[in-house]
C-alpha cells in the first residue's frame, strides 16, 4: 500500500511539473483539429497513445 501511494504521488507531482513547464499535452503533432464554420472537432490521437503508453509502464511497475 505504501509503495502505491508513493508512486501515485510521484506521478501526480510529475504531471504537475509538466503542466508548470507549459508542455502542450493537448496539442501534440498527430492530434486532429478540424474547424469549418461554426463546427469544430478535436480528436487527440497522439495524446491518447502517449497517455496509454505511460499508464501501461506505470501499471507494469505496480505488478512487480
Amino acid at each position: 500500500m505504501g509503495k502505491t501511494l508513493v508512486l501515485v504521488g510521484l506521478g501526480i507531482a510529475g504531471l504537475g511539473v509538466l503542466l508548470m513547464l507549459g508542455v502542450p499535452l493537448g496539442r501534440l503533432p498527430g492530434d486532429f483539429y478540424v474547424r469549418r464554420g461554426s463546427f469544430s472537432f478535436y480528436f487527440p490521437l497522439t495524446t491518447s497513445v502517449l497517455l496509454s503508453i505511460i499508464l501501461t509502464l506505470i501499471l507494469a511497475l505496480f505488478r512487480r
